[in-house]
C-alpha cells in the first residue's frame, strides 16, 4: 500500500482531538481505504503508568504518549477485517515544534523497522492552545528514518 493523503475532514477532527487533549499529548490511528477513513481517537495513557512507575515512565502526557496495546490490537483487527488499511499514526507536541523525534522514532519501530511502513506519522505542534504547525513523515527504507512528506497534512 502505498501512502494514502488523508482527507480534509480528517484532518480537522485531528485537530480537534488535540485541542480537547490540550496540554496533554494526544494520540490516534486513521484507518481505511479508498472509499472512507475513519479516525480513532486513542486514550493517552501515559500519565496513569508515569504515576503507576515514574522509573520506568519518567515523561508524563506532556511530553509523550502511549496507546494500550489491547485497544491498538482491537483497532487494527477491526480495520483488517473490514479490508482497511492503518492509514496513519498521529499525537500532538505541546508547546513544542512538529518534528519526528528520537522518541517518536523508538515507539514506531521495531528492530529497526516500523511495524507500518506506509503509514503516515502525523505530529501536530500545538503552542498556547492553537494549532501551531502539522508535519507528516513517511519511512524511508534506505535510510533506516521518517522523513517529512509535504503535502500530505
Amino acid at each position: 500500500m502505498k501512502s494514502m493523503k488523508l482527507k480534509r475532514e480528517i484532518i480537522d477532527e485531528i485537530h480537534k482531538h488535540v485541542l480537547d487533549e490540550y496540554p496533554y499529548e494526544c494520540c490516534g490511528i486513521v484507518t481505511g481505504n479508498e472509499l472512507g477513513q475513519t479516525v480513532h481517537l486513542c486514550e493517552n495513557i501515559q500519565n496513569k503508568l508515569h504515576a503507576e512507575d515514574p522509573s520506568t515512565y519518567v515523561r508524563d502526557s506532556r511530553t509523550a504518549y502511549f496507546i494500550e496495546r489491547k485497544v491498538f490490537d482491537r483497532i487494527v483487527s477491526s480495520a483488517q477485517e473490514k479490508g482497511e488499511h492503518v492509514i496513519a499514526f498521529y499525537h500532538s507536541h505541546p508547546e513544542h515544534e512538529a518534528y519526528f523525534s528520537e522518541e517518536d522514532l523508538a515507539v514506531q519501530t521495531v528492530f529497526g523497522e516500523p511495524e507500518f511502513p506506509d503509514s503516515l506519522q502525523m505530529v501536530v505542534s500545538v503552542m498556547s492552545n492553537k494549532i501551531h504547525d502539522v508535519k507528516c513523515f513517511v519511512w524511508d527504507s534506505d535510510n533506516k528514518s521518517f522523513i517529512v512528506l509535504k503535502d500530505y497534512c
